[in-house]
């Protein structure tokens, strides 16, 4: 259950901030920050590689609570620095060959697009988009009758960082499983926001960040990857804690997914990680994700009382980014005019999400993403604040 009064008391950031700005990095509450800076303290006290070894139950149980947290076990989940590296650690252990196909969704994130393009030019792969329907939303019926014997890869953003868009990831996964092809699944704004079950979801792979809905710090991040893919996912890198050396002229990868780590890591930021799973595991996944569609739906409506402001979001069922436009004023100056009012939001630049910002002629737009410690009155304030600067 959502207490907000007891929430933003544990949260520092909501005395002097409205902070809309979770789509890019939460405010982190205070079981987070003391956890993470407690093992920093503690390092300082005893030694790095002391202060780890005294923490390692407490750093096993990070992969126990985000098993929890995705339904999935503790062997089949990686800690890492951010989405990104979760995300290229998969997708870069994939073998393509010429000819080979990959399919990505229309709101394919910057990050993933031009690692397809390196693969395409690299090895020969081809990148195809998969159509969307009606409501700008992946059409799994178009996805279906793209299937053939050369797909080699599905990967698709769940939810993309340009607006409320929710893809039916878990109607890919079905379709992914029926022909038994790898699925990636960027999860990086859904994860802390939203239920993710990865059985649901029918995806072999997903990757997801700290610091964005989960409330972690930043630096933080974990990849998931399904028991079965692991028997044939070799990361692109490794060292000697992901793959033992075992012979002078041999070593062992790991059978789970810390073959995708490496033996050094920020102690203290996983330590935070842990604390910010824990923490929405004891909320509970789906009153957040209700009420961060709550907050979503009614800064939309909200937004469109303001004369001249337009909101770009997708699909019947959005999440809790929204992105708008104020006429008169560009979304950097507006941008600048709120955090002069205390008020955090970010600018959506069309580069993160080309294909989607040139098939719909997208500016730089406005992105405000609430969440479940947000209060009403501070979206109230935003609009306000928006209708002055129109």
């Amino acid at each position: 259950m959502i207490h907000l009064d007891h929430l933003r008391a544990e949260t520092p950031g909501v005395t002097h901030r409205i902070h809309l700005n979770n789509a890019g990095a939460a405010l982190m509450p205070n079981p987070v920050i003391e956890t993470t800076i407690a093992h920093l303290r503690r390092e300082a006290v005893i030694g790095g590689y002391e202060a780890a070894n005294e923490a390692a139950p407490r750093v096993q149980a990070i992969y126990e609570s985000i098993a929890r947290l995705i339904n999935a076990t503790p062997a089949e989940i990686a800690l890492t620095q951010n989405a990104t590296v979760s995300w290229q650690m998969a997708f870069y252990g994939l073998p393509f060959a010429p000819g080979d196909r990959i399919l990505t969704a229309r709101a394919e994130y910057a990050a993933n697009y031009v690692a397809f393009l390196q693969i395409a030019q690299q090895k020969g792969a081809v990148i195809e988009v998969i159509p969307d329907d009606e409501n700008g939303v992946l059409d799994p019926a178009a996805l279906e009758r793209m299937i053939d014997e050369r797909v080699k890869l599905i990967a698709i953003t769940w939810v993309p960082t340009n607006g409320g868009l929710t893809n039916p990831a878990a109607a890919v996964g079905r379709i992914a499983r029926k022909h038994g092809i790898p699925y990636l699944l960027d999860a990086c704004q859904a994860v802390g926001q939203m239920v993710v079950d990865v059985e649901e979801l029918g995806c072999d792979m997903l990757s997801a960040t700290g610091r964005k809905f989960l409330r972690g710090p930043r630096g933080t991040g974990f990849l998931y990857v399904r028991r079965a893919m692991l028997e044939t996912l070799h990361p692109p890198m490794i060292d000697h804690s992901a793959a033992p050396w075992t012979a002078p002229d041999r070593y062992t990868l790991r059978p789970d997914a810390k073959r995708f780590e490496t033996w050094e890591k920020n102690y203290a930021a996983n330590l935070g990680l842990g604390a910010a799973v824990d923490y929405a595991l004891a909320i509970g996944m789906e009153e957040i994700e209700a009420r961060c569609r709550a907050l979503g739906a009614s800064l939309r409506e909200q937004l469109l009382t303001v004369p001249g402001a337009q909101v770009y979001d997708l699909g019947p069922n959005p999440a809790a980014i929204v992105t708008f436009s104020l006429p008169g004023i560009t979304a950097e100056a507006a941008k600048q005019k709120l955090a002069e009012e205390g008020i955090n939001v970010s600018a959506s630049s069309p580069s993160s999400t080309l294909l989607d910002a040139t098939a719909r002629a997208l500016p730089v737009l406005l992105r405000a993403s609430p969440h479940y410690y947000n209060s009403e009155a501070e979206l109230e304030t935003l609009v306000t604040t928006c209708r002055r600067l129109v």
